[in-house]
C-alpha cells in the first residue's frame, strides 16, 4: 500500500516544480474516476473529504473506500486529506480515522460561516499541528478567507466582497512561522462552489500576484489553491443541453493555476469541475436513453466524465508519471522527520 503522508507528496513536487490535485471524494464511483486517472497517468494524488463527505457517507463507508483505492492502486503515492476541517475534535477523528493530513481551517468560525480573529486562527491551528504532527500527520492552514459557500462551509461572500479578505503576505510568513503548518492555503480572490466569477477574471480579481509574493517570503511552505475548478463552457454546457439550470459563471483558467505552480503551488483543489462533468454525463443518458433505470448504467458514464476531467487536471498540473520517482514513507517516518 503507498499510503503516506501528504508532507511528501507536496516535499516531492516542490523537487520537481509541478502541482498535485487534490480531488474531492462521496462516493465509490468518484473514488474510482479519481484513481484510475493517476493510474493511466502514474501521478501521485490527494484524495480528500470534507466533513460533508464524512457525514454523507457516514465516515467509515468512505474511509473503507479511500483504503480499497489504495490496495487496488499499490503503486501509486496517494494522501488521505481531511478538507477543511473546522476544528480539533474535526481533525482528531480524521487522525483516528487513518488519514494521513488534515486541513485545520481557522479562517472561519467552529460552524464555518464567520471569519475567525487572526489570534485565535493561530491557536487553534498550531494545537491541530502540535498533535497531528506527533502521529506523523501533515496538517494544512488557511489564512483569509475565500468567496462562495461549498458543503455548507463558506462565508458566502460575493467576488466583491471576498477581496477584502485575501491573505496578506507579511501575516502569511508570521502565520507559518507562529504555527508549523505544512501547507497554506491562500485566499487570492478564488470562491468554493461554481459561481466563482461573473466574467472572466482579470489580474484585478484573481491575484495570482499575491501568491509570487508570498512564495518569495515563504519559499520553503508549500502554498495550496482552493476553488480552483476551470467550469469550463464544455462541462456547464453539457449540463444545459440536457435539461440543467447554471447561471452564467467563469472559472479559475488553467493557465493561471499553472502560473500559480511555477510560484509555490503544489496543491490544487478540485470540486465543481468532477460534479459537473458527473451530472452533466448522467443528464445526458437520462435524457438520451429514458427506459434506463439500472442506477450502473448511468454512474459508470457519470464516473467515465469525471476520470476525464481529473486525468486532463492531473496533465496540466504536470504530476505526470512522477509517481514512481520515490520511495513511499510511512506516518511512522514522518514522525521523525518532525522530530
Amino acid at each position: 500500500m503507498s499510503l503516506v503522508p501528504m508532507r511528501q507528496i507536496l516535499d516531492e513536487a516542490a523537487k520537481g516544480g509541478y502541482g498535485v490535485g487534490a480531488f474531492n471524494v462521496n462516493n465509490m464511483e468518484q473514488i474510482q474516476a479519481i484513481m484510475a486517472a493517476a493510474e493511466e497517468v502514474q501521478s501521485p494524488v490527494i484524495v480528500q473529504a470534507s466533513r460533508g463527505a464524512l457525514k454523507y457517507s457516514q465516515l467509515n463507508y468512505l474511509r473503507h473506500l479511500m483504503l480499497a483505492a489504495v490496495e487496488l492502486h499499490p503503486k501509486i503515492p496517494v494522501a488521505m486529506h481531511l478538507d477543511h476541517g473546522n476544528c480539533l475534535a474535526t481533525c482528531l477523528l480524521a487522525i483516528e480515522l487513518g488519514f494521513t493530513s488534515v486541513m485545520m481551517d481557522g479562517s472561519l468560525d467552529e460552524g464555518g460561516k464567520k471569519p475567525r480573529s487572526y489570534e485565535d486562527n493561530v491557536c487553534v491551528t498550531r494545537k491541530v499541528v502540535e498533535i497531528a504532527h506527533a502521529y506523523g500527520v501533515t496538517v494544512e492552514g488557511e489564512l483569509g478567507c475565500l468567496g462562495g459557500i461549498e458543503d455548507g462551509h463558506g462565508a458566502g461572500f460575493s467576488e466583491e466582497e471576498a477581496k477584502k479578505f485575501l491573505t496578506n503576505p507579511d501575516q502569511a510568513e508570521e502565520f507559518a512561522a507562529n504555527t508549523g503548518v505544512d501547507a497554506l492555503a491562500v485566499a487570492i480572490g478564488t470562491s468554493h462552489g461554481a459561481y466563482k466569477f461573473r466574467r472572466p477574471p482579470t489580474g484585478a480579481v484573481l491575484r495570482m500576484d499575491v501568491i509570487a509574493e508570498i512564495h518569495a517570503k515563504l519559499p520553503g511552505c508549500h502554498l495550496v489553491m482552493h476553488g480552483s475548478s476551470e467550469v469550463s463552457e464544455s462541462l456547464q454546457d453539457t449540463v444545459r443541453m440536457y435539461g440543467g439550470y447554471l447561471k452564467p459563471t467563469f472559472g479559475v483558467p488553467v493557465a493561471e493555476v499553472q502560473q500559480g505552480i511555477k510560484h509555490g503551488v503544489r496543491k490544487v483543489n478540485i470540486d465543481t469541475d468532477s460534479r459537473l462533468a458527473m451530472t452533466g454525463a448522467a443528464r445526458k443518458l437520462f435524457v438520451c436513453e429514458p427506459a434506463k433505470f439500472d442506477p450502473r448504467e448511468w454512474l459508470a458514464p457519470a464516473r467515465d466524465a469525471m476520470q476525464a476531467v481529473v486525468q486532463s487536471r492531473i496533465i496540466a498540473f504536470g504530476s505526470t508519471g512522477h509517481a514512481f520517482d520515490y520511495s513511499p514513507i510511512t506516518l511512522e517516518d514522518a514522525k521523525a522527520l518532525y522530530k
